[in-house]
């Protein structure tokens, strides 16, 4: 089963681990979901400083 990966410095999807750790995130199950890759990122950022907020209260 293929892995997928987003390259940050590219902005590339990779078949399998191409690139250094630091420039890429995944590995994803699909290439389409590596695309997202930046989305599913803003996406966590967005839940992770909610559920910060929510502890300060």
């Amino acid at each position: 089963m293929a892995e997928w990966w987003y390259n940050h410095k590219t902005g590339e999807v990779e078949e399998g681990p191409q690139s250094l750790g630091s420039d890429r995130d995944g590995p994803y199950p699909s290439r389409e979901e590596a695309e997202r890759a930046p989305e599913i990122a803003r996406e966590r950022a967005r839940a992770w400083a909610s559920d910060d907020e929510a502890e300060r209260r």
